[in-house]
């Protein structure tokens, strides 16, 4: 797992559709729901007729830590929802998610810290989930 200033990435050997649906099953069984779903590689074919790589990005939503953190702090909406990415990269895929921990850098709220750092539990389990899991069937 790559870990970089705003976010962990991981590298696995899966094609694009199956990185996308191992991701948001582990997702899921983490307590997220995917709230949103950008086709970036259609957007900017539509928008500005670029071709890109395929890339998605999802917006992930854990209900109970978002009423939490909602409930702390109005405003933290700006910063929800959690932003999980995934794009073709080299014959396999890349999946990467945002550092919930962004959220509490930028506040003063205890709540929202903890909220950030229990989010940020459930997404390193989600990554590191699909990570092991393709190391052994690779491996």
């Amino acid at each position: 797992m790559e870990q970089f200033n705003y976010g962990k990435k991981i590298k696995v050997p899966l094609e694009f559709d199956s990185a996308v649906e191992r991701i948001v099953a582990e997702l899921k069984a983490n307590g997220f729901g995917i709230l949103t779903e950008i086709d970036v590689k259609e957007t900017l074919k539509v928008k500005i007729g670029e071709d890109f790589k395929r890339y998605v990005i999802l917006g992930a939503c854990n209900p109970k830590l978002a009423f939490k953190a909602l409930s702390a702090e109005e405003d933290i909406g700006l910063l929800l929802p959690c932003n999980i990415v995934v794009y073709e990269q080299d014959g396999g895929s890349v999946i990467g998610v945002l550092d919930p921990g962004m959220m509490s850098s930028l506040t003063n709220n205890p709540v929202v810290a903890e909220v950030a750092a229990e989010a940020g539990k459930h997404l390193d389990t989600a990554l590191g989930a699909v990570a092991s899991t393709e190391a052994r069937e690779v491996g």
